[in-house]
């Protein structure tokens, strides 16, 4: 069985190349760790409703915390001013307030190292000659999508400063899917510096695979709205919900569609539903896999996808018949970024390494 000719794997690259390439894959694996725990700080600090505790963007400044007294009143009369603070959290004390607002510094905090992680070490392997031509638009476009996410992180916050009491559930879900967008495009730009030690699969296995990269985007995307509208909270059992396998006032808003974005009944079944689609898609893959091209890396990649997967649904109906405890929420998010990294390097995987180039 041959893969299209276009995914071939490349002529040995020489020592140079690959010891240039082994230390941009370093460096990109550590990327991807802060990348993990800056998205498991922002789901901490919005699981603890701490997203709103400081009301002001600002860049160079905001790495400074509260250092006295005074400061952190001034923080805390700050946020004293916004409807959260006036219509859920009235009579806090500044013990409660500081707890909170840590949650949301660190957040940005991480946010911003992870800028300078990814930009300083990208320029100095551009300007000593490291980086092969084909890896430089990949990279620029990851930095590119990172500078979005910083924009795109205020103008979620700026959605609970002054009508609401949280922040817009459909830029919450814009935020946490790019920041899975850029944790995937680091991973498949990592993996195809990698070693392989077969041969590219099966087109259909590689189209298949790029598919469930998709879907598990989707997925995120949909937990991203439940997260929004404390949807979780709510009709904790399972597989029944609200006392039936498909239950009823599904869509009571007006036009039906918004009902997917507002509605949480709506809003967690979607979010079922997905769960079980990408199940099933990843057990079809791993047979189709099996059969197709049995006994290859391929193969089992397909299989470990499938059991990731399997192990994030029983973390997610676990989460749900909890009632979503801090602990289990940020494990179900953690592993639903397992399970998308794997995705990715293994469509990634699929299609073969970089093409071998000198720099």
């Amino acid at each position: 069985m041959v893969a299209a000719t276009e995914y071939q794997v490349s002529p040995t690259p020489t020592e140079s190349a690959s010891r240039n390439r082994l230390w941009v894959r370093v460096w990109l694996y550590f990327v991807l760790v802060v990348l993990f725990a800056l998205v498991l700080v922002g789901g901490a600090t919005r699981l603890t409703d701490s997203g709103l505790s400081i009301t002001e963007w600002k860049p160079i400044h905001g790495v400074i915390p509260p250092l006295n007294d005074a400061e952190w009143a001034e923080e805390f009369a700050k946020y004293q001013q916004i409807p959260q603070y006036q219509h859920i959290n009235e009579g806090m004390s500044l013990e409660e307030f500081k707890y909170i607002f840590w949650w949301e510094w660190a957040h940005r905090i991480l946010a911003r190292g992870v800028g300078f992680v990814f930009a300083l070490p990208l320029l100095f392997f551009w300007v000593t000659g490291r980086l092969e031509r084909q890896l430089k638009p990949k990279l620029l476009g990851i930095l590119a999508l990172g500078g979005l996410q910083g924009a795109v992180g205020w103008w979620m916050v700026a959605s609970g400063l002054s009508e609401r009491v949280d922040v817009s559930q459909y830029r919450l879900a814009t935020h946490l899917t790019i920041a899975c967008l850029i944790f995937a495009a680091t991973t498949a730009v990592a993996r195809g510096l990698a070693p392989h030690t077969g041969g590219p699969a099966l087109d259909s296995t590689r189209r298949f695979a790029g598919w469930l990269v998709v879907a598990v985007l989707v997925q995120i995307y949909l937990g991203g709205l439940v997260a929004g509208l404390n949807a979780g909270m709510a009709y904790n059992t399972w597989p029944l919900m609200d006392g039936a396998l498909v239950p009823s006032g599904l869509f009571t808003h007006a036009p039906a569609w918004i009902n997917l974005f507002e509605n949480p009944k709506t809003v967690q079944f979607a979010h079922r539903l997905g769960a079980y689609i990408v199940l099933l898609l990843t057990l079809w893959h791993a047979i189709a896999t099996l059969r197709a091209e049995p006994a290859t890396t391929h193969a089992r990649r397909a299989i470990f996808l499938f059991l990731l997967v399997a192990m994030q649904a029983v973390v997610g109906i676990a989460t749900l018949l909890m009632v979503v405890p801090l602990d289990m929420a940020l494990f179900h998010q953690g592993v639903a970024l397992v399970v998308l990294g794997f995705a990715t390097a293994h469509w990634r995987a699929a299609r073969g390494p970089y093409p071998v180039e000198s720099v």
